[in-house]
C-alpha cells in the first residue's frame, strides 16, 4: 500500500542531497569521484562508439545481399544496446570507484548534521578501511546480479516481458539505488548488510521513491555523474533522521558489549547492538 508521507520523505531527502552537496567543506569530496568516473567511463563509452563501424562491417560480411538494408539499422540498434549496457556498467563501476569517497562524504555529512565524530580522520585510517568498503560493494553486486539476470531473461517472455517486467525492473533498480547509497552511512557504523536491507524495507515507499529519483537521474548524461555525491548526501540525511537513533556506533558497541550482556540487552554475534 502506498504511504504518501513516506513518498514525500523520499522526495525531501533527495532534494536535501542537492542542498547538502553545495555546503562549504563537502563539495571537495564530490570532485574526485566525478573526475574518475568521467575519465574511466567516458573513455569506455567513446571506445564502444568508435568500434561500432567495425562491428557493423564485420556483421554485414555474413549477411546475404537481400539483407543489406540492415546496414543502416544496425548502428542504431547497437548504440541502443551500448546505452543499456552502459547504464548497468556505469552503476556498477561508479559504485566501486566512488565507494571510498562516498563513505568519507557520508561521514562528513553526518558530522555536519550531528556534530559528532564517527571515526579517525587520518589518511591511514581511510586507506585501511578501503578494502572493507570495496568488499561491501561486492556484497551488493552478488545480491543484485542474479536478480538483474533473471529480469533480463524474463523480458523475452511474450506479453509479460513487454508489460510487467519493465515496471518490476525499474522498481528493483530504484530499490538497488537506495541500497547503494544508504549503505555508506550504514556501513560507516558497521551495520550488517542484511540488517540494513531489513531496516530500509520497513519504510519501503520512502526508500523506493528516493532510489527511483536517483535511477531517473542516472539515465541523464552529465547529471548521472553529479547525482552520485548528491545521492550519498541525501541517503546520509535519511540515515541521520530515520535510522541513526536505532543503532549504536561500533565503538560504543565494543566498549559496552559486556555491560549490555549483563543488563540483558540483545546484541548480534559480532557485538553490534540490534535496533531498539
Amino acid at each position: 500500500m502506498l504511504n504518501q508521507q513516506e513518498i514525500k520523505l523520499g522526495f525531501e531527502y533527495f532534494v536535501t542531497g542537492w542542498h547538502l552537496i553545495q555546503q562549504k567543506g563537502l563539495r571537495r569530496f564530490a570532485v574526485m569521484p566525478v573526475l574518475l568516473n568521467i575519465l574511466l567511463l567516458g573513455g569506455l563509452f567513446i571506445a564502444f562508439v568508435f568500434q561500432i563501424k567495425n562491428v557493423v562491417s564485420h556483421l554485414m560480411d555474413y549477411m546475404p545481399s537481400w539483407l543489406s538494408w540492415l546496414g543502416g539499422i544496425l548502428p542504431i540498434l547497437i548504440i541502443g544496446m551500448i546505452l543499456v549496457l552502459y547504464y548497468f556498467i556505469f552503476a556498477t563501476l561508479s559504485g566501486f570507484i566512488a565507494a571510498p569517497f562516498n563513505g568519507l562524504l557520508a561521514e562528513k555529512v553526518e558530522k555536519m548534521m550531528t556534530g559528532e565524530e564517527i571515526s579517525n580522520d587520518s589518511l591511514w585510517a581511510f586507506i585501511k578501511d578501503t578494502p572493507r568498503m570495496l568488499a561491501r560493494e561486492w556484497q551488493k553486486l552478488i545480491y543484485s546480479l542474479p536478480k538483474i539476470i533473471a529480469l533480463f531473461l524474463l523480458s523475452f517472455v511474450p506479453l509479460i516481458g513487454q508489460t510487467v517486467i519493465p515496471l518490476i525492473t525499474f522498481l528493483f533498480s530504484a530499490w538497488m539505488m537506495a541500497i547503494q547509497y544508504c549503505d555508506y552511512p550504514f556501513d560507516n557504523h558497521k551495520v550488517p548488510f542484511e540488517l540494513m536491507k531489513n531496516e530500509l524495507a520497513t519504510k519501503r515507499n520512502m526508500t523506493v521513491t528516493f532510489g527511483g529519483l536517483v535511477s531517473l537521474c542516472m539515465l541523464v548524461p552529465i547529471v548521472n555523474l553529479v547525482v552520485i555525491p548528491v545521492a550519498a548526501c541525501g541517503a546520509t540525511a535519511m540515515w541521520v533522521k530515520e535510522y541513526r537513533h536505532r543503532f549504536k556506533s561500533t565503538s560504543e558497541s565494543s566498549n559496552g558489549a559486556s555491560a549490555n550482556v549483563s543488563l540483558g540487552k540483545p546484541s548480534t554475534s559480532d557485538g553490534q547492538l540490534v535496533p531498539k
